[in-house]
């Protein structure tokens, strides 16, 4: 038995050596196999994985991006960087590769979920999945890799929140999860003191600095820019974190101080802050920091000084300070920074000269100091040592002076921009230099002289500003050197003469402003033939002549096109119908003719078009009205024809429409009250006819509206008076009648005109026009209007001009101070004015005491002698006594109370003094109330509802009794309003 036993070990032992190699190669080849099956799932699987194959499968280890271990022959190694890979890791079997070390498949197209089953790589320690288009979350299997020390997830889609189960690496010495959507976890679950390098960079994590982090004391990189972090930052950052080499906040909202203890930080190679919301000043203790690069501070709130300390750091290359609140002078010790490649000190408020010991920066290749406050001039001496410069931007500043010849050594020079200062003198020749610049930008100074021949040596030029500035002289043909110039704007200047023809051999350009100058003679014909790009040209202000080049938009490409003001001749160039990207034309202001209704298409991005004062012919296409961007249509002085059309009415942007002194006819579209946001309306010096459309009064953001010198019919609509903005209101020269209505007194912004003359208007002038306070010129005169100028016009204090001449209107003219010296023309034509008026007879004079006593023994006579019924007129019985006080029929009167509202605090009231008969005395004591009370009897009797009238013999019963009115303040500040609120 013991024998047998034996014999069943020293078998299985056998057993087992002879299965051993088997093992070995068996596992391999499971390996292989799995690299095949995951490749036949692949997208794409590019030619360097062609030695991935079925026929190669004993070579694992000779495989493309495989390394095997040197003992057990099995994959230790898979490099899949920069393949171009596309597919997912879905079908990837993990399970064979268990002595894995690195898996790196950075810089694919992989796509889909991380796998949970990547946590069985028991053995990985670099892990690099960075650069692909993974999604979903992070697995938290990947904790289960506790031999792994560097972990790249940077840049996918990834998204949910960071496991805090990644605390459970402790090895860990690389970690990056930038450029995800990863959001915040519970940063107290997290302890990796054995960090070295973190990123967050680029994700959605907010609220404060996670400060687990401050206890990463062996960093020596940390970026957390572009987040949402809120708060300050810790102190501990800088009093822990000694090994910092790079810090990048930047892109969050971090606010509060910088710490003094920034000096701790003493291995910090670059600080990136920028773009946060620290205030105060900048620590004088970061000049301690002697290993400092880069410094990018800027985008912040920073104040004071910049402190002079910086000068210690001679390792440093980049110092950006811009857009902060720094309010100091430079400091001279900037210049001890020898290595400084780059100096940014932009949009700040520093002041006073530029240190003559920035000299020193010979190294410099980029110098941004634009908008501040710097003054004096440039020294030579700086331009001379600045060789290496590629950018020079002093743009916005107080520099004044010339612009030194040593401009011209700085021969490296791609960008110059000196706009916006105050440099005179001429443009230095030595300009000419500068081979390699590609933007010019000088305007807004004050140079002047011709532009140097020297300037059209600079063939790689690309923009050139001279704009707003005092150049004289020609533009040359040599101007057509700049072949590769793509924007010219010479705007502003006083060039004169005209445009070479070699302009049109600027192929490039996509942008020309002439506009400004004294330029003459005609565009080249083929100017825009060859320009493919041009998408913006202006010769507008100038004295240009003869026909606009044919092929001018040949490319298609012209969007805003404006050359108002010129004696441009002929017809428009057809490519115009076809320009579907223009936005702006403004043609107004020439001697252009020929037909225009079909000059232009449907342009669908059209927001503003001008043709007026010109010589144009044709109807208004229905075409525009498929221009739905347009905000402004102007073609007035013109001799177009035809009728408006209906379909204008479809512009939902539109805000000015002007077709005046056209030769229009027909009545005005309807549909123009569908133009909601219209706050001008000019159809003047036409030959329109019909009623004013009652939707124009639909229109409620109106501010001009003219429709004078038409033949236009019918009444003034009372509706007008709806309108809250107006601010220029003419009728005039029509044919309108009809009264003026009250309403119109409740367009209280009327401010600069208000014109009903020549039209065929009766009754009175509204005695609510006294509201218009605001109006500077009214004009009703050649109408038909009768009754007295109400003395409450009075109150127009901003009346500078008015007409009331050839009208039938009686009675005194008002006697306030608006109607002072007035001259004889505002009134002739009315016989029966009279008052102290140039050119007007005076007045009569009668007792009022006697009068107003006869007045009252005949309204007494009158209310006994009637019949004393329910059915008794007693509203006949008011309008007698009113025509009585007033001296005149009380309609206008009575039509205005029955349609006023309840008066708003800010409306004028009607005084009691300004309907009384003028031609009497103002009356006083007694009789004064005797007035007031037979007037507010009337007002009693003559209320708009008869049930709210008395009766005739309540009325008999206390004219009899002679009740009197007592008089609670003076007759001259009782209002009308008042006194109509007795009751029966």
């Amino acid at each position: 038995m013991a024998a047998s036993q034996k014999l069943y070990v020293a078998l299985f032992h056998l057993l087992l050596l002879s299965l051993f190699p088997l093992k070995a190669k068996s596992s391999a080849r499971t390996q292989a196999e799995a690299l095949l099956q995951w490749k036949s799932t692949l997208s794409f699987s590019p030619p360097p994985l062609s030695s991935w194959s079925r026929s190669n499968l004993n070579n694992l280890c000779k495989w493309t991006a495989v390394s095997c271990s040197s003992t057990s022959r099995t994959v230790s190694q898979i490099n899949l960087r920069s393949l171009n890979i596309t597919g997912t890791l879905a079908h990837f079997n993990f399970t064979p590769f268990t002595g894995l070390t690195r898996l790196d498949i950075q810089n694919n197209n992989v796509n889909g979920t991380i796998p949970s089953a990547i946590g069985s790589l028991s053995k990985l320690t670099h892990l690099d999945l960075s650069v692909n288009l993974f999604e979903g979350s992070i697995p938290v299997e990947i904790s289960q890799l506790t031999e792994l020390q560097y972990l790249s997830l940077y840049n996918n889609n990834l998204n949910g929140i960071i496991p805090f189960q990644l605390a459970n690496l402790p090895k860990v010495r690389h970690l990056d999860l930038g450029a995800n959507y990863l959001e915040n976890p519970d940063w107290s679950n997290f302890s990796m003191p054995s960090l070295e390098y973190l990123s967050f960079f680029l994700n959605e994590l907010t609220a404060e600095f996670p400060h687990f982090i401050t206890n990463c004391r062996n960093l020596t990189f940390l970026d957390l820019s572009l987040n949402k972090f809120t708060g300050q930052i810790p102190e501990l950052v800088f009093t822990n974190l000694g090994k910092l080499e790079a810090l990048n906040l930047y892109n969050n909202s971090f606010q509060g101080p910088l710490s003094s203890n920034i000096s701790k930080l003493s291995n910090l190679k670059n600080i990136s802050l920028q773009y946060n919301l620290l205030s105060g000043q900048i620590p004088k203790s970061i000049g301690s920091i002697s290993g400092l690069q880069i410094v990018e501070l800027f985008s912040n709130s920073f104040q004071g000084n910049i402190p002079s300390s910086i000068g210690h750091l001679k390792h440093l290359e980049k110092l950006d300070l811009r857009m902060n609140a720094l309010n100091s002078t430079i400091p001279p010790e900037l210049g001890l920074c020898t290595n400084l490649t780059y100096l940014a000190l932009a949009d700040n408020q520093l002041s006073g000269e530029l240190p003559l010991s920035l000299s020193n920066l010979s190294k410099i290749a980029d110098m941004g100091l634009s908008e501040n406050s710097l003054s004096g001039e440039i020294s030579p001496t700086l331009l001379s040592n600045w060789t290496e410069l590629i950018s020079l931007q002093v743009q916005n500043n107080l520099f004044s002076g010339n612009i030194p010849p040593e401009i011209g050594k700085l021969t490296m020079l791609q960008y110059l921009f000196l706009y916006n200062n105050t440099f005179s003198g001429s443009i230095p020749p030595e300009i000419g230099n500068l081979k390699e610049l590609l933007s010019l930008d000088l305007s807004g100074n004050q140079l002047s002289g011709p532009l140097p021949p020297a300037l059209w040596n600079l063939t790689n030029l690309q923009i050139l500003n001279l704009f707003s500035n005092n150049i004289t002289g020609k533009i040359p043909p040599e101007v057509g050197n700049l072949t590769m110039l793509q924007i010219l704007d010479l705007n502003t200047n006083q060039l004169h003469g005209e445009l070479p023809q070699t302009i049109s051999n600027i192929t490039s350009l996509t942008s020309i402003n002439l506009f400004g100058n004294n330029l003459s003679g005609s565009i080249p014909s083929d100017f825009g033939k060859y320009m493919p790009s041009l998408a913006y040209a202006s010769f507008s202000n100038n004295s240009f002549s003869g026909e606009l080049p044919p092929e001018l938009c040949r490319g298609l490409s012209l969007q805003q096109f404006t050359v108002n003001e010129n004696s441009f001749t002929g017809s428009l160039p057809t490519c115009l119908r076809n320009c579907s990207e223009l936005t702006r034309v403004r043609l107004e202001e020439n001697r252009f003719t020929g037909n225009i209704t079909d000059a232009f298409g449907v342009l669908p991005n059209l927001v503003f078009v001008a043709l007026s004062d010109n010589q144009f012919i044709g109807e208004i296409s229905p075409d525009w009205g498929e221009c739905k961007n347009l905000t402004n249509i102007e073609m007035d002085g013109n001799r177009i024809s035809g009728e408006i059309p209906a379909e204008l009415g479809k512009l939902p942007q539109l805000r000015v429409l002007s077709l005046g002194s056209n030769e229009l006819t027909g009545r005005i579209p309807a549909e123009l009250g569908n133009l909601s946001k219209l706050f001008m309306l000019n159809l003047s010096n036409n030959q329109l006819t019909g009623e004013v459309p009652q939707s124009l009064t639909s229109l409620k953001g109106l501010e001009s509206f003219d429709l004078s010198d038409n033949k236009l019919t019918g009444n003034i609509s009372k509706e007008l008076g709806s309108y809250e903005k107006l601010s220029s209101l003419d009728l005039s020269h029509n044919n309108l009648a009809g009264e003026i209505p009250f309403e119109l007194g409740n367009l209280n912004s009327l401010r600069y005109l208000l014109d009903l003359s020549s039209n065929s208007l009766s009754g009175a002038i509204p005695q609510n026009f006294a509201k218009l306070s605001r109006l500077e010129t009214l004009n009703v005169s050649h109408n038909h209007l009768s009754g007295r100028i109400p003395d409450s016009l009075s109150s127009m204090v901003s009346l500078s001009s008015f007409d009331f001449s050839y009208n039938e209107l009686t009675g005194p003219i008002p006697t306030g101070s608006v109607f002072k010296n007035a001259s004889a023309r505002s009134f002739v034509g009315n016989s029966g004015l009279c008052g102290e008026g140039e050119g007007l007879s005076q007045c009569p004079t009668t007792d009022s005491s006697k009068s107003s006593k006869d007045n009252k023994k005949v309204l007494i006579e009158l209310a006994q002698t009637m019949r004393v019924t329910d059915k008794c007129d007693v509203y006949s019985f008011g309008v007698v006594a009113l025509e009585v006080m007033m001296g005149r029929h009380p309609g206008d009167l009575l039509s205005s109370l029955s349609s006023m509202k309840p008066p708003l605090s800010s409306d004028p009231e009607l005084f009691l003094k300004d309907v009384l008969d003028p031609r009497l005395e103002a009356p006083t004591g007694q009789v004064a109330e005797e007035v007031v009370f037979v007037v507010t009897v009337a007002l009693a009797c003559t209320q708009t509802k008869p049930e709210a009238r008395p009766t005739m013999h309540f009325v008999a019963q206390e004219l009899a009794a002679r009740t009197q009115a007592y008089l609670a303040e003076p007759l001259n500040s009782i209002t009308i309003s008042k006194l109509r609120s007795f009751q029966k």
